[in-house]
């Protein structure tokens, strides 16, 4: 028998779900004849849905050789850090993400990607020890695509994450912004809301009416900034974060990101290639202003953070607008 001490990075979080982080490497048939036979919480038998909290003592009645297994810890290489801090304080960090990186890994790059490479970069700070930490790793609450740059939010502690995730789910907790240049004039202000599926063998998105039953809500407001020579900066605020929303919602109303090639002008991003190099969608999440913060989080109300144009993009921008 192991018993297990439950901390502050572990408590506030179902029995089944905690397991299924302890023993990352059994399977869920084993986790869940684990509860029904085998563990208890503070000396009682518990549920898979049952709620642990800091101070409970978890008894688990497994063998040696299985416990070994079901925890060993798979080896990992360091990360060359690539990314810039914008804002860091005990609970939060904000990084601004450069072009071309990914934010998790996916099935071909499985180590040099942003979240590793904050996760390496806390344990040299010495702010995170994963082996004292029986689950818990620091992670992020938004993500950007792979040629998008800026603004990403992790939570350096369980109590921040589980927090950031909720304010994001409650949508005006956090407003997010990006800042793209788009084919055409686009005059004035626009409140966008609509429907979107996705097909995941494409990696494509389509726009729905919002009449439409099938597709998940999008909600996107954007703003211009400033109009020359056929080409519109717009501000973008997004309401909902669903994957390609900004990028198809522009494509939608007919003011497509300049270098888009899924959802672009094909006239367009030729030019764009030939005058710039510009090769793929010109977009970057530029700002987070916390509005709402619950609990220990309620000093970052208010809060602005900018994050550095990109030089690329910086150039582009220049180009086309201050001639």
């Amino acid at each position: 028998m192991i018993k297990v001490n439950i901390t502050e990075n572990e408590g506030n979080q179902r029995l089944d779900r905690f397991l299924k982080k302890y023993f990352e490497n059994a399977p869920l048939s084993m986790i869940y004849k684990l509860i029904r036979k085998d563990i208890k919480i503070n000396g009682k038998r518990s549920k898979n849905d049952a709620m642990i909290h800091v101070g409970d003592e978890i008894s688990i009645y497994i063998s040696d050789e299985d416990f070994e297994n079901f925890t060993r810890k798979k080896p990992r290489a360091k990360v060359k850090r690539q990314f810039t801090i914008a804002y860091e304080d005990e609970n939060i960090l904000v990084v601004e993400k450069p072009f071309g990186l990914l934010t998790h890994g996916d099935n071909i790059e499985k180590k040099n990607h942003l979240a590793n490479q904050v996760y390496d970069y806390l344990i040299e700070k010495g702010e995170f020890n994963p082996r004292i930490e029986k689950t818990f790793s620091p992670a992020s609450v938004n993500r950007l695509d792979r040629n998008t740059t800026g603004l990403v939010l992790f939570g350096k502690n369980s109590y921040s994450l589980q927090t950031l995730n909720q304010m994001i789910r409650d949508k005006d907790k956090i407003s997010k912004y990006y800042l793209t240049i788009v084919k055409g004039h686009l005059k004035d202000k626009m409140c966008l809301k609509d429907k979107i599926i996705k097909d995941t063998e494409k990696n494509l998105v389509s726009v729905l009416p919002n009449t439409e039953e099938m597709g998940k809500v999008i909600e996107t407001i954007v703003s211009p900034i400033s109009y020359t020579r056929g080409y519109t900066l717009v501000e973008v605020e997004i309401i909902t974060g669903r994957s390609h929303q900004i990028r198809a919602h522009l494509a939608k109303i007919g003011h497509p990101i300049i270098g888009d090639i899924k959802y672009g002008d094909k006239r367009t991003n030729n030019i764009m290639r030939q005058k710039f190099g510009l090769t793929t969608q010109l977009l970057h999440a530029h700002k987070l202003i916390f509005n709402e913060c619950p609990g220990a989080l309620h000093y970052l109300e208010g809060k602005e953070i900018v994050a550095t144009l990109p030089k690329d993009f910086e150039r582009i921008k220049n180009s086309i607008f201050e001639q």
